[in-house]
């Protein structure tokens, strides 16, 4: 609607719709672990060798700040490493697999090859569809947690 792919080709396609499928699936986790955290639902154990424990870290966008420098940069190395050498689809000049933002890599098999190509298409819209509400909701819930947590909300989880 906004003409923004007015003279792109189907490989500048390929390559957008890839970073809204990892995004949508980032943010589904990311959705998953505000709610579970706000639950009380906590990794066990110390966070690092001073004794912190997972549950003492605040909630949501809060535990970014609350993170030890050391800490974030060993999160956001290992993302990048991630990226950069795991994580490869065709879009990112790994071998073709079946579709953008097909990851499989023969180790893990949850009965994809098994499934119709009707289903597999249905499958594939159900979770584009899904990743875009959880971008949403996670959105939303950030905004949210920066409003006050005596919004309905945050305040209620």
């Amino acid at each position: 609607p906004l003409g923004l792919l007015e003279d792109a080709d189907q490989e500048r396609f390929d390559r957008l719709r890839y970073v809204e499928i990892k995004h949508g699936r980032i943010c589904q986790l990311a959705f998953l672990g505000q709610i579970t955290t706000r639950y009380g639902i906590h990794l066990p154990g110390s966070i690092d060798n001073a004794g912190d424990s997972f549950d003492s870290f605040p909630n949501g966008w809060a535990a970014v700040t609350a993170i030890p420098q050391a800490g974030l940069f060993q999160i956001i190395a290992f993302v990048g490493f991630l990226e950069l050498f795991v994580m490869k689809d065709s879009a990112n000049g790994a071998e073709p697999g079946e579709f953008v933002g097909d990851f499989r890599n023969g180790a893990i098999d949850f009965g994809w090859d098994t499934f119709d190509e009707e289903t597999q298409i249905s499958k594939r819209a159900i979770e584009l569809n899904n990743g875009r509400a959880a971008m949403m909701g996670i959105l939303g819930l950030m905004v949210h947690e920066q409003l006050g947590t005596e919004l309905p909300v945050i305040g209620q989880m």
